[in-house]
């Protein structure tokens, strides 16, 4: 995926959380995880990406 590519995904990702509303936000994350996470189909490469994400939240 190219920077454009990339970039037009995020987008989408965003509006639709906008379109969704703060409080239903969560659970389409949860939701779009889940699904991203069977696609990959990598369980080595989804923990990894689970503790990168999580880097400097919980602090």
């Amino acid at each position: 995926m190219n920077d454009a590519e990339l970039d037009a995904v995020y987008t989408r990702l965003c509006k639709t959380m906008t379109q969704l509303g703060e409080a239903k936000a969560s659970l389409f994350l949860a939701r779009f995880a889940l699904l991203a996470i069977g696609e990959m189909n990598d369980p080595d490469a989804s923990l990894k990406l689970i503790v990168e994400a999580s880097d400097g939240i919980a602090d």
